[in-house]
């Protein structure tokens, strides 16, 4: 069925015809949203109220653009509200039992940030996009936009991520193309370029750190660390920087004989593992997601995830020990 004939359909009522026009979409949209948000859970419920707006206004799309920036234009300013709110998800406290953290070098403030699984990150970037995919969806760019004013990242997220012309993202956020170009100027300026994630060697050093981190290996480990090696675990504030803090940490979880198996998957374009407690039981117990960022042959951050996460990324909350 042709746009034209399918437009018409929707805009006449028919929800089969609005859902194959708007489905080619959807993951494109869904990966926006959590640049914006840096939440899964929250970028769902975003695209969800962004279909739900799009199919109360079909009936009134006129097509001056293309229906595939007129959902940006929705998605972008639920977002935008949604950044606003002040109902974003708060700090937690430590809970793991038997295991008593160090002291943190700081308290992270971006507690909401949520991993991405890389099976949904097939999307287009714009021919102007300034950003590589690897690059503008790995855990460090993300957490960098959470900290810039809403108005700033939508701009900086249509203009360099998307490729979006400066009068497209004006005409989205009913602003001037100045103050479209002022906005992007002042985010380029406080958010700097984070370095693309490092593929070099990168199978040689996650296998490392998958046989250290199951030994419980605090020397092998602790050798694969980059000297200002950053550990964080949303939303649990605490963050270690550096390679003593990072061992101290590491060396608390595998305290009291707690060990690991490790499931690898991949999330933010980045090497991730699915962490299982070994139990008395048999039974390998999910602990959470572990995602590593690399820098050449060593790894400069680590961020822990809750267990919440891991069926997201088709991982089992428990596993038998047997079959590691």
């Amino acid at each position: 069925m042709e746009l034209t004939e399918l437009l018409s359909k929707a805009r006449a009522g028919d929800g089969e015809a609005f859902r194959a026009l708007v489905q080619p979409h959807r993951t494109e949209l869904l990966v926006h949203c959590y640049r914006m948000l840096g939440s899964l859970q929250d970028a769902e419920d975003a695209l969800q109220d962004t279909l739900l707006d799009a199919w109360r206004a079909i009936g009134g799309f006129e097509q001056r653009s293309s229906i595939r920036t007129w959902l940006y234009r929705i998605a972008t300013n639920r977002c935008l509200n949604a950044r606003r709110a002040s109902s974003r998800r708060q700090a937690k406290e430590w809970s793991i039992p038997q295991v008593d953290p160090p002291e943190p070098t700081r308290l992270g403030e971006v507690v909401w940030l949520e991993p991405f699984p890389d099976a949904l990150l097939d999307v287009p970037l714009g021919p102007e996009a300034r950003f590589e995919q690897a690059e503008s969806i790995s855990l460090a760019f993300i957490t960098a936009l959470q900290t810039l004013p809403p108005r700033q990242v939508a701009v900086l997220v249509l203009r360099d991520v998307l490729g979006f012309h400066a009068d497209e993202v004006a005409d989205m956020l009913d602003a001037t193309v100045d103050s479209v170009t002022s906005a992007l100027k002042r985010a380029r300026a406080t958010l700097a370029r984070q370095p693309t994630p490092s593929r070099v060697a990168e199978d040689a050093v996650v296998a490392r750190f998958a046989r250290a981190w199951e030994a419980a290996d605090l020397d092998a480990l602790v050798d694969l660390l980059t000297d200002d090696v950053f550990i964080s675990m949303p939303p649990v504030p605490f963050e270690y920087v550096g390679r003593e803090p990072a061992a101290a940490f590491c060396g608390r979880i595998f305290g009291a004989g707690r060990r690991f198996d490790l499931v690898p998957t991949r999330a933010n374009g980045q090497p991730a593992f699915g962490a299982y407690l070994r139990g008395a039981d048999g039974i390998g117990h999910g602990t959470g997601l572990y995602v590593l960022t690399l820098a050449g042959a060593r790894i400069s951050a680590m961020t822990a995830f809750e267990k919440g996460v891991l069926t997201r990324f088709g991982l089992p909350r428990s596993l038998p020990v047997s079959q590691r």
